[in-house]
C-alpha cells in the first residue's frame, strides 16, 4: 500500500484500486496507464478531505491480473487493509475501485474496517458473491457506452447485494465509457461527492441518499445528469 497523504492521527481512510486485466502474473509496469487514470480521482478526493484528517492510499498489486480463483487483486486489497489497520488503527475505510479494482474492492468489502465501496465501471461477472456486503454501503457507477465491462453486471450485483442486506445504488452515466475519459469531469466530481458523503463529511447526492432509504428492490439504475 502506498500512502499519498497521511493524516496523524487519521479519522478515516480512502483506498484507491486501479484496474488491470483478467489474466497476468506479471507485475504492473512502472508506467501503468490504469494507475495513472486514478490519479485525478485521488487529487480530487484529497482536495475535498484536506481538513478532515483522512488518509489517502493506493493499493499496490503484485500482479496485473485477477487470475481466476487466485483473485490476486482482492488478496492485495485485503493485505492493504491489514497494513492500514496496523499503521493507522481502526478507522472507517471507503474503497474506490475501477474495473478490476472495483471487483477487488467489492470482494474485500467484508473486512471489518470497510464501511462503503465506490465501484467505477466495475468488473462484476455473473455469480460474484454478495453475502459479505450486508451492512455495507455500495455505489456502482457505470457508463452506458462501456464496451469492456458490462453495465448490466453492476445493475445485477447492486440488486443482489441489496437483497443480501446492503444499502446499494447503481448510477448510469449516459455516454460514459470504460476509461472514464468521456465526461471525465462528471466522473471525478461524482466520485468526490460520493466519498465525502459516505465518510459523512458532506451530503450524499440526493439520488444515492434516496436509493439507500428505499428498502425495496426498486430499480437501482439511476441516470446521472450532466451539466
Amino acid at each position: 500500500m502506498l500512502l499519498d497523504r497521511a493524516a496523524a492521527p487519521p479519522k478515516a481512510a480512502v483506498l484507491l484500486l486501479h484496474g488491470g486485466c483478467a489474466d497476468s502474473l506479471e507485475p504492473p509496469p512502472a508506467w501503468n496507464l490504469p494507475g495513472v487514470r486514478m490519479r485525478p480521482f485521488g487529487r480530487a478526493v484529497a482536495r475535498a478531505t484536506t481538513d478532515h484528517d483522512v488518509v489517502l492510499g493506493r493499493v499496490r498489486y503484485r500482479c496485473r491480473g485477477w487470475n481466476g480463483d487466485r483473485a490476486d487483486a482482492a488478496r492485495d486489497a485485503l493485505q492493504a487493509l491489514e497494513e492500514l489497520a496496523f499503521l493507522a488503527g481502526p478507522v472507517p475505510v471507503v474503497l474506490v475501485g475501477h474495473s478490476m479494482g472495483g471487483r477487488a474492492a467489492l470482494r474485500a468489502a467484508g473486512h471489518p474496517a470497510v464501511e462503503a465501496v465506490v465501484g467505477l465501471a466495475p468488473w462484476c461477472p455473473d455469480g460474484e458473491p454478495v453475502e459479505h456486503l450486508a451492512g455495507r454501503r455500495i455505489v456502482l457507477v457505470h457508463g452506458d457506452r462501456d464496451r469492456v465491462t458490462d453495465p448490466r453486471g453492476s445493475w445485477d450485483l447492486a440488486a443482489r447485494a441489496r437483497a443480501a442486506g446492503a444499502e446499494t445504488c447503481a448510477l448510469r452515466i449516459p455516454g460514459g465509457d470504460h476509461a472514464m475519459l468521456r465526461h471525465a469531469w462528471v466522473w471525478h466530481t461524482l466520485t468526490t461527492r460520493l466519498v465525502t458523503g459516505l465518510l459523512r463529511l458532506g451530503p450524499l447526492p440526493a439520488t444515492v441518499a434516496d436509493s439507500f432509504d428505499d428498502l425495496g428492490p426498486g430499480d437501482v439504475r439511476r441516470p446521472v445528469r450532466r451539466r
